[in-house]
């Protein structure tokens, strides 16, 4: 019988050290990978644990969206393995033939969310194209008393699979940037982070995101007024004063064209603030911008200027996650029973 399900997508990452010249490479388009650039990131994994949690984080979660729903929860990695059209495949050969897709990334940019809904697109057309060359094969087969095969590469994303798909559709879900649930967890997560502090202490708050090439604004792009959007939501259910937070960007790639500023790198010792937090609105789970970049470059820079940093705990595979993701799967399709688990 056909079914509905749901697909998560995420960036993807390394299972191990091991995997990083490939991981590279396709993130690179397969553009060469210099020594220095292989060695650096090398450097970087090895020392958050020697892999990206990205993937445990996210079947983990996948899982128990699955029992939250009681509907399939599939997984797929723009980067990396699974890869989307593999899995885009895999769930027409189950027999869906809608899928709920939701980035693991509340905003969207063209340049992230929009080129994981290309892929998304790309799969489900070769899917299609696949389905109506099985039915021109069929009709084929009818003019001719022998079975005729034909090439795999005339099979598209299903050469290597059965045939017996159906027809597959999506909805996908742009951004969620003002998701109630995901501001309310936001907020309670800054609220446990500033309850580190002594209460005469009142730290000023970052809310971060990853930094885009500034071409994006030439086409109207809503990423950082969406980013903007979430953080004022933020701050006003914490109640905080104007001068208390401030919207900033890491994780800026070193390239020739500029990129979204400010940059917290740059921000920190500039300030004179002594007390700060960062909550990283822009990722939803544990992943090199977070374990790397800000736990161990922005955290030195934050103590070499004499300041105490505390980043906000990420939302990963917590229940207010899965809660959120329910949310997400239930207002795009309201025959799905949601559990209270």
């Amino acid at each position: 019988m056909d079914q509905t399900a749901v697909l998560l997508l995420a960036y993807g990452g390394p299972n191990s050290l091991d995997d990083i010249p490939a991981f590279l490479n396709n993130v690179r388009g397969g553009q060469l990978t210099s020594p220095q650039l292989l060695e650096e990131i090398t450097r970087r994994y090895r020392l958050i644990g020697g892999r990206s949690p990205l993937l445990d984080i996210t079947q983990r979660l996948a899982s128990k969206l699955q029992n939250k729903i009681d509907a399939p929860v599939y997984v797929g990695m723009r980067h990396w393995h699974p890869d989307i059209a593999d899995t885009v495949c895999e769930m027409a050969r189950a027999g869906i033939h809608h899928a709920v897709v939701i980035c693991l990334a509340p905003h969207y940019s063209s340049l992230s969310i929009g080129a994981y809904r290309n892929k998304v697109e790309e799969a489900v057309l070769s899917l299609r194209g696949a389905h109506a060359q099985r039915g021109r094969s069929r009709a084929e087969s009818k003019d001719s008393a022998k079975p005729r095969t034909r090439p795999n590469s005339e099979l598209g994303i299903a050469s290597q699979t059965s045939l017996a798909i159906t027809p597959f559709m999506v909805d996908f879900v742009e951004s969620w940037h003002t998701q109630p649930r995901y501001l309310q967890a936001l907020a309670d997560n800054v609220r446990e982070t500033l309850a580190r502090f002594p209460s005469d202490i009142h730290p000023k708050i970052f809310f971060t995101a990853h930094s885009l090439p500034v071409t994006i604004r030439d086409h109207g792009d809503p990423y950082e007024a969406q980013l903007l959007e979430t953080a004022r939501l933020i701050a006003q259910q914490l109640g905080l004063a104007d001068d208390r937070w401030m919207l900033a960007f890491q994780s800026a790639s070193r390239s020739n064209v500029p990129w979204l500023e400010p940059q917290i790198e740059k921000l920190i010792p500039s300030l004179g603030e002594r007390n700060l937090i960062i909550a990283p609105i822009g990722f939803v789970m544990e992943q090199v911008e977070v374990l790397y970049d800000v736990d161990i470059v922005v955290q030195e820079i934050a103590r070499a200027n004499n300041v105490r940093l505390e980043r906000t705990p990420m939302l990963n595979d917590s229940d207010a996650m899965v809660n959120i993701m329910a949310d997400l799967v239930r207002e795009r399709n309201k025959e799905y029973v949601i559990r209270d688990t």
